[in-house]
């Protein structure tokens, strides 16, 4: 096994195993002289009207209030909106046929909704959405995985001299025991030229150390010393004792929060929307311009609005969105503005949902003139200051998301890598969006992965939070949509 990184998670880490538990009241009574035998049936969309059966719970025979014991477990993706539809059905037949089945009603929802919920309760309808009578259903989420990890503070005493012109280099190589062998697990750092080494405190997933069962191969103690015995030196040397010691200061194990260990203790995702409106795009009313809305109603900043809002939306409470627009001259004085709310509205820039959002946009289009420099600064700074004051919060509530939809060059690009890096000591993420087939570099250079972002001053971001995707080098909008949001989660953490 390859050394585990001790620099945080990984993209993979963010599909994690979810058991959802459902019950129901009040179902509909179908049999005649007995109450119905209800069963729960799970299905998935998986691509336009085609949805597949994921599970079934047991049946509960003479039941109109059922507790299904049997619960689904399913993958969970931040970045993707998994569309689940729960059927209950009322099982006459031995072979448990949906087809001789009484249908007693059913719920769609997506899992995030689930999730961010922990527990949802919903009124079940029939396949024409009418009632089911009375009946709800209600489903519990819970996280099914090990993200425990053992925290380690090592130090060694009196080590061998191992280099001929200087002292040794010591490393440490923690290996977990398996069927095929022995497998590197963890390795510490060099520490140069030093004898009594203390190591950088480090984190290892107690699942890549022992399997999660910490009596097996590894003995888990505090404050442990343990002898560096080199065998050939022991029978050459009369009165050997050790070649050192090293010193466990201390060894305990605890819980690596997750994204969804937050979602689910009622983490609120804040989602604002910044587009731009600088005279780069073209005129409006012409075709060959981004902020053209074609016959179809269609261009490419609504479905970067549409990819990513319909991933966030389920995580916001009240799914009301600020909304804002940068580099336009706006009514009535007709100066540039960096930050103006797109409905006008100043003391309340929110838009109820998505479809409010991309409505605003709709009517503030015709009544700006486009105009410039494309400056991120503002908008970032507004953003940063709602994350300052979550950060006065007590508990990890609050945390946000800016996305910047942009066709072009930044022109204030110092003040947006000090804006970013100041940023990134808050609770809050930036997702750029590139529209257009404009050069990208400067966008590219934000987003941090080929290396630390500095501001101008030469201070460095505390953690990457730009993700950025140029819209049209991928044609599958699910797949902008994935890469957009994948990286949330991880920030987040």
């Amino acid at each position: 096994m390859a050394a585990v990184a001790s620099s945080g998670p990984k993209v993979t880490d963010c599909v994690t195993k979810v058991a959802l538990s459902v019950s129901c009241e009040n179902l509909l009574d179908m049999d005649t002289f007995s109450k119905s035998d209800p069963l729960c049936v799970l299905l998935m969309n998986s691509s336009g009207p085609h949805w597949c059966e994921i599970g079934r719970t047991e049946k509960i025979q003479n039941c109109l209030n059922p507790k299904f014991s049997k619960p689904f477990v399913i993958d969970y993706y931040f970045e993707m909106v998994q569309k689940l539809r729960f059927e209950v059905y009322d099982i006459d037949s031995e072979n448990q046929s949906l087809q001789e089945a009484d249908f007693l009603g059913e719920l769609e929802c997506t899992l995030g909704q689930v999730v961010s919920s922990k527990k949802l309760t919903k009124p079940l309808v029939m396949k024409d959405k009418s009632p089911a009578g009375k009946g709800t259903i209600t489903i519990c989420a819970e996280e099914r995985t090990d993200n425990r990890v053992v925290e380690f503070e090592v130090s060694g005493r009196k080590l061998d001299k191992k280099d001929f012109f200087g002292k040794s280099d010591p490393f440490l190589e923690f290996y977990k025991q398996a069927e095929t062998g022995w497998q590197l697990a963890h390795r510490t750092e060099v520490v140069k030229n030093n004898l009594n080494p203390m190591w950088r405190p480090f984190r290892i997933p107690l699942q890549s150390l022992c399997g999660g069962d910490v009596e097996k191969s590894i003995k888990v103690q505090t404050h442990a010393e343990f002898e560096c015995i080199n065998s050939k030196k022991k029978q050459k040397k009369k009165g050997y004792k050790n070649s050192g010691v090293i010193i466990v200061k201390q060894c305990k194990i605890v819980k690596d929060y997750t994204f969804l260990d937050y979602i689910m203790g009622g983490c609120q995702i804040n989602f604002t929307i910044a587009i731009d409106f600088t005279g780069s795009n073209g005129d409006p009313r012409t075709p060959q311009s981004l902020h053209y809305i074609n016959p179809g109603g269609y261009n490419e900043y609504l479905a970067a609005i549409w990819a990513v809002g319909n991933v966030i939306q389920d995580y916001d409470s009240d799914k009301r969105f600020p909304a804002f627009g940068f580099g336009a001259k706006i009514p009535p004085s007709w100066q540039v503005c960096h930050e103006f709310p797109i409905n006008f509205n100043p003391s309340d820039p929110f838009c109820a949902g998505i479809e409010g959002v991309v409505q605003a946009y709709r009517q503030c289009l015709p009544q700006v003139t486009l105009y410039g420099p494309t400056n991120f600064s503002p908008i970032i700074n507004h953003v940063a200051h709602f994350g300052k004051q979550a950060m006065q919060q007590e508990t990890a509530m609050q945390y946000y998301v800016l996305l910047i939809i942009t066709d072009g060059v930044i022109t204030d690009m110092d003040e947006t890598r000090s804006a970013i890096v100041n940023a990134s000591r808050l609770p809050m993420s930036i997702i750029i969006v590139g529209v257009g087939g404009a050069d990208f570099s400067a966008m590219e250079f934000l987003d941090g992965d080929d290396g630390i972002l500095r501001s101008a001053a030469g201070e460095a971001a505390m953690r990457d939070i730009v993700q950025f995707v140029p819209f049209r080098q991928f044609q599958n909008v699910s797949y902008v949509k994935q890469s957009l949001c994948r990286h949330a989660p991880h920030q987040l953490l």
